[in-house]
């Protein structure tokens, strides 16, 4: 008699920040491919990139990746907070003077 297969759980909770810390990890992956994506530009009647559109390109992607970076950050903050008290070091705001 064959046993009836039971769906794996995981807890919502620790499902989402595992997920946040792939896309934490994947990041700097995205960053590169963004950043060097410039390279790849060949304007249609020049035989050079536009200098001004492609700095242009790469602060705002520089400013995206930042934002991304510390929207994970934020939403990893309190997942790493409960790790650190579960393994009886001192929490960031008490800290020692």
């Amino acid at each position: 008699m064959a046993r009836k297969a039971t769906p794996l759980f995981l807890a919502r909770r620790s499902y989402r920040r595992h997920r946040l810390m792939d896309a934490a990890r994947l990041l700097p992956i995205l960053g590169l491919v963004l950043i060097f994506l410039p390279g790849l530009w060949h304007p249609h009647g020049a035989g050079r990139a536009e200098t001004a559109s492609a700095l242009i390109y790469l602060f705002g992607t520089w400013a995206v990746l930042i934002a991304l970076a510390a929207a994970l950050a934020r939403g990893l903050a309190p997942a790493l907070d409960a790790e650190d008290e579960a393994e009886g070091s001192v929490p960031r705001d008490e800290g020692t003077s």
